[in-house]
């Protein structure tokens, strides 16, 4: 079909007629000046891509007139220029790919239909695992380990990288996705097909978000969403709200990025960006870096926006010639934003658009602080840290507490760690980890990082060798500057050893604590502490035994590894003690924003990047030498643990069903508030008592080949089993925390699968029961798939976080939400009720369903499908199926 805004089109160089564009000022539309640089990102994708089918005239009518119609919960499509995946996420779909072109075959359909028209990125980043931490050798032990446990995986993901069109894969060892994404993949403005255009992408990992901050609008989709979008589909949006956020002021000397964007986090949280874009402009901007920016985009959904933009300006022109991108590229890019009046900057407010709402914040007014222990969001200043800590110590089990008895406040544990004797106490840091995108992609704080470990070095300080320290940065030019610019002997020196390039202990890599560390913690029910740059503290996600979590500044991580406690206020207390029994402190060591900045100068060069980046393909030779089968369909291998082929699409027929009310459901699960995806679908390591240990034990396996639940996403029978299988949960049925559950009919109490299975021999549907922020956290598609394949057909929540719902939506399960002012306690509901839900024929967006009760009682809920295309998906049974009908007919 013709596109009804071809008249706008035009070269952007006379002398290169045959490269085009769509010139947005032509439109000659007063509105379009007043729009947030996020918007108008969505704007041009609408009209270049408007067909009048799947993008129409009236969507194009809908984001300019976005000031009207942005709080009335419209519509609009959107294809983004790109989509990006790692390799946790990114197994599952290819794998979902694979079963996909199996269903379209069966169905009569070409199964080569299912490939990718939008171009995919997938960075092996997520399976890399601490195992060794100490030692120069430290990297190539982990990384030859790595290989050793997933070389089904990567084999697999090999055979993907051939058989699909328009899917690059990026080998292990190359760095961490965003910060692969943010100095190697990003165009800023793509060139493509005769046309330039700004670029844009969604990723099957929440903090995608960490784009923004070059510019490049993109976020977070559920794995699900993201397969649709890779087949051609746009993504169907609310257009949302915009929050100003106007930075103002100079960050103090000794304040870090890391403290300005958990300032940042904890104020957004109050003000209230769910489901809402976050734009920042103001003066203060123009006083950060790109990395300092994109460490503020990163942890966007911990503050719980869909995305976090700061709009091109002439920095981020800079921080692409930095990182050694094509000249002419640059060029073209900057007079392209310029002639489409998304250029930006910050000094000249009378650039600034119109906003939904508008909030401040003074850098000035930044503290260096922590955030902890058990969420992102839960800010504490570095100066309270010991006070707070030791407040959490007494209080009520929750999120800032952990109701352990006065008199146990100071217990202490002795053990011994290679023949020297040592003790434990609440508070002791075990893991002390620089990892993470969110932070080691900033050349400020790695460096500071360094500086703090050189001083600390020469002032005589050391680390207790039985605490896990360990650098994993995000990419081979961090480890190049560091070395270059003399700091990494000084963090080896402190047991900061290079162990890899990827997540790792921010994920739930960690990797094991030695027998006598874990001992003495279990011995004493210790609280013991992680500290980590990452972005991410939830229960049981860094390490099953440190209770406490706080994420903080790389410096930090080592002041607190030095320190051996959280228990410490470094404005009173000495770091330590060195050989001649002087007191060191912490300001004694502590290096300034100036000495950071004229090191960062000197040694952060584009060189560097060319060389990393330009053979970043080729340099893996144990990638290379991997052997990887070239046909188009995939041969399933029934001995496999890692891959198998999903039920998804078992007994798929290319006529729809009628969706049918929900009968007589048992409760499988009741929870409280923030339950994340870390508890529903856990990445960390498989516990050797649970259904999916017991599953590999029963194909062979012993605990040290189990790998952990992530590495394992490509298996559904492992999934399945470790579905709600955290250790942390909390679950209203059960007194205590754990993966169980209450199986009514018998009374009996059982791990969460196995209950399920007992309610699907026997034919009952199942439902959860969950509080406000239901599915916070990473965008797991398999914290839906999970349910999906126990039988929970709904789950009632006060709220949900966007991408979990959209996941939900993905797989066909129902997510319904309490009326305003109603919740479990309102109602009276137990958990202990069945549940019928009455699912009308004629469904609409939002609607109000009713909901009956065993007990006689009944009362109505909001069907959280938000839009005609989600019902859409729904009465094909999910997104999946709704694309392998189409692909077959």
């Amino acid at each position: 079909m013709s596109n009804p805004f071809a008249r706008i089109v035009e070269p952007l160089d006379p002398k290169q007629p045959a490269k085009k564009f769509f010139n947005l000022k032509k439109l000659g539309d007063a509105r379009y000046a007043h729009l947030p640089f996020s918007i108008r990102v969505l704007l041009e994708a609408a009209i270049r891509n408007c067909d009048d089918f799947l993008v129409k005239k009236e969507d194009v009518e809908n984001i300019l007139n976005w000031k009207v119609v942005q709080h009335k919960s419209v519509e609009v499509p959107f294809k983004p220029a790109r989509v990006i995946l790692q390799d946790f996420t990114g197994v599952p779909a290819v794998v979902d790919f694979a079963a996909m072109r199996d269903a379209v075959k069966k169905l009569g359909g070409d199964p080569e239909k299912i490939n990718p028209i939008c171009p995919a990125d997938l960075v092996i980043d997520h399976s890399i695992q601490v195992d060794f931490n100490r030692g120069s050798d430290s990297l190539q032990k982990n990384q030859d380990l790595e290989f050793e446990r997933n070389k089904e995986r990567f084999e697999f993901l090999k055979w993907g990288s051939q058989a699909f069109q328009n899917m690059r894969i990026i080998p292990p060892g190359s760095g961490i996705i965003h910060q692969v994404n943010l100095e190697y993949l990003a165009r800023v403005v793509f060139d493509q097909d005769g046309y330039y255009y700004p670029d844009s992408v969604v990723g099957t990992d929440s903090h995608t978000t960490m784009i923004d901050g070059l510019g490049v609008l993109g976020w977070g989709v559920g794995g699900i969403e993201a397969e649709a979008v890779m087949l051609g589909q746009p993504i169907s949006m609310v257009l949302p709200e915009v929050v100003g956020y106007k930075l103002l002021g100079n960050p103090q000397p000794l304040v870090t990025s890391t403290d300005i964007v958990l300032t940042i986090t904890k104020h957004l949280r109050q003000v209230g960006v769910v489901g809402k874009f976050v734009e920042f402009f103001g003066p203060g901007v123009a006083q950060l870096s790109i990395a300092d920016r994109a460490t503020i985009a990163n942890m966007c959904p911990e503050y719980g926006a869909t995305a976090a933009f700061f709009p091109v300006d002439d920095v981020s022109i800079g921080y692409l010639i930095q990182t050694g991108r094509d000249k002419e590229k640059i060029t073209s890019t900057k007079k392209y934003l310029e002639a489409v009046g998304m250029l930006r900057d910050f000094k000249n407010s009378a650039q600034d658009p119109d906003f939904t709402q508008v909030v401040e914040l003074d850098l000035h007014a930044v503290v260096p602080c922590c955030s902890g222990p058990k969420r992102p969001q839960d800010k504490v200043a570095v100066s309270d840290m010991k006070k707070d800590f030791e407040t959490c110590l007494g209080a009520k089990q929750g999120f800032k507490g952990f109701q352990i008895a006065p008199e146990l406040h100071n217990s202490k544990v002795k053990f011994t760690f290679e023949g020297c004797d040592f003790e434990l106490a609440h508070g002791s840091v075990v893991i002390a980890a620089i990892t993470s995108c969110t932070n080691t992609s900033n050349p400020s704080v790695m460096l500071g990082a360094g500086l703090l470990a050189k001083k600390a070095i020469e002032a005589g300080l050391t680390v207790k060798p039985y605490i896990k320290t360990s650098l994993s940065p995000g990419s081979g030019v961090v480890t190049y500057y560091l070395r270059e610019s003399g700091v990494m002997h000084y963090l080896s020196q402190l047991g900061f050893d290079v162990v890899g390039y990827g997540c790792m202990t921010c994920i739930g890599n960690s990797g094991p604590l030695p027998e006598s560390v874990v001992e003495a913690i279990t011995k004493g029910d210790l609280v013991a502490v992680g500290v980590l740059s990452g972005n991410r503290n939830f229960e049981g996600r860094v390490h099953p035994n440190t209770r406490a979590n706080y994420l903080a500044s790389p410096p930090l991580v080592i002041a607190y590894a030095i320190a051996g406690t959280i228990r410490i206020d470094f404005e009173k207390e000495p770091l330590g003690i060195n050989a001649s029994g002087k007191k060191i402190f912490l300001k004694d060591i502590w290096p300034t924003r100036s000495e950071i900045q004229a090191v960062e100068q000197q040694f952060v060069i584009p060189g560097m990047f060319k060389e990393v980046y330009q053979k970043i393909e080729t340099v893996n030779k144990s990638w290379n030498a991997l052997d990887a089968p070239s046909d188009k369909l995939y041969t399933w291998n029934p001995k496999s643990t890692y891959i198998k082929s999903p039920p998804f699409f078992d007994g798929l027929t290319l006529a729809l069903q009628t969706p049918k009310s929900i009968e007589d459901a048992y409760v499988l699960l009741n929870f409280g508030d923030s339950v994340t995806t870390d508890h529903i679908s856990p990445a960390g390591n498989i516990a050797r008592n649970s259904p999916a240990a017991r599953y590999l034990t029963s194909r062979g396996l012993t605990p040290r080949d189990f790998n952990s639940y992530g590495s394992r996403r490509g298996n559904d029978a492992v999934m399945a089993r470790g579905t709600f299988a955290n250790i942390r949960l909390v679950n209203k049925f059960i007194d205590k925390q754990g993966p169980q559950t209450v199986h009514f009919p018998s009374g009996e109490t059982l791990d969460v699968f196995d209950a399920a299975e007992r309610y699907k021999q026997a034919g009952h549907p199942l439902i959860v029961l969950a509080g406000k922020e239901y599915g916070a956290g990473s965008s797991r598609d398999w914290a839906a798939k999970g349910p999906f394949l126990l039988g929970v057909k709904a789950v009632l929540a006060e709220s949900y976080e966007r991408i979990h719902r959209s996941n939900l939506v993905g797989m066909g399960v129902i997510p319904l939400q309490y009326l305003p002012g109603e919740d479990a306690g309102t109602l009276g509901l137990t958990g202990r009720e069945r549940y019928t839900i009455i699912i009308p024929e004629k469904l609409k967006p939002q609607m109000n369903v009713q909901i009956k009760l065993d007990t006689g009682k009944s009362f109505h809920a909001i069907m959280r499908f938000d839009t005609d295309v989600e019902l859409t998906y729904f009465h094909n049974g999910g997104i999946l199926n709704y694309m392998i009908r189409k692909m077959a007919s």
